[in-house]
């Protein structure tokens, strides 16, 4: 079974747990998806009735916990860990996880130093340990460890929950996305019609040419020539200009010697 199918069967799981537990028994029931090896959406969950009516009361803060990590990373944890739960070493291993996924996000080249600073830790090796044995082999992250250049060169990433309101942006987003190509695809489109023309009239003026060639070969073919020698012929047209012209100087020498 892949990463994706063993994370929507927990999540599948949790939800229909979720659907018949209320109060204090959701709060175990969150400990264990934020700390589940396989979960890294936690949205649906969120989502359910029983798990929303947590809000305004004494395990509301269990509630703030999910959405942290449905949206947030290690860093946000630390900046507000006085108004969390403490955390159990399966969730900060999970946490770390998803501050990864966020931070590939942005950037499809991540530096050692600044993921050493963004999950505390503190040096190559262990970074570099983390990376392989708790994304890599997670099947959450694709990518290649760049010792020389001390970077981490992401090619794939899954996917975190959509921040509240970050639906709409990314509606008019996609549908910039499409009007932009729709107008990219038409001016292609009409480049293509103009370059058929273009392919038309050439055909045309080449089958012109064509004919033309054909008619001077036919002409050519056609005009009686006469052997003058082996390695000479003269047009018949070439011979009347050169007769016509012998006549005519012929006739001068008449009427000078007339004179």
């Amino acid at each position: 079974m892949g990463a994706e199918q063993r994370e929507t069967q927990a999540i599948e799981q949790f939800v229909k747990r979720a659907s018949d537990l209320e109060g204090s028994s959701l709060v175990d029931l969150i400990i264990q998806a934020t700390s589940h090896s396989s979960l890294f959406a936690f949205s649906e969950i969120l989502a359910v009735p029983s798990v929303v009516e947590l809000h305004g009361t004494q395990y509301s803060v269990y509630i703030d916990l999910l959405r942290l990590f449905a949206h947030g990373t290690w860093r946000d944890y630390k900046s507000h860990a006085g108004f969390l739960p403490e955390l159990v070493p399966d969730q900060v291993l999970k946490l770390k996880q998803l501050s990864i996924l966020t931070l590939a996000e942005k950037n499809k080249v991540l530096s050692y130093y600044q993921l050493m600073q963004e999950l505390d830790i503190s040096n190559v090796r262990e970074l570099e340990d983390f990376l392989i044995n708790e994304c890599i082999n997670a099947g959450i992250v694709r990518g290649k460890l760049n010792q020389l250049q001390k970077c981490f060169e992401v090619q794939f990433a899954a996917g975190r929950d959509l921040r509240p309101g970050t639906l709409v942006s990314l509606i008019q987003t996609l549908t910039n996305w499409l009007s932009t190509s729709d107008k990219m695809l038409l001016t292609i489109k009409e480049m293509i019609d103009q370059a058929d023309r273009m392919k038309e009239l050439d055909k045309e003026h080449q089958k012109e040419v064509e004919e033309k060639i054909e008619l001077a070969k036919k002409f050519l073919q056609n005009k009686p020539r006469i052997k003058l020698g082996p390695l000479e012929d003269i047009d018949m047209l070439y011979m009347d200009e050169v007769m016509s012209s012998r006549e005519l100087g012929t006739h001068s020498k008449r009427k000078r010697t007339s004179i």
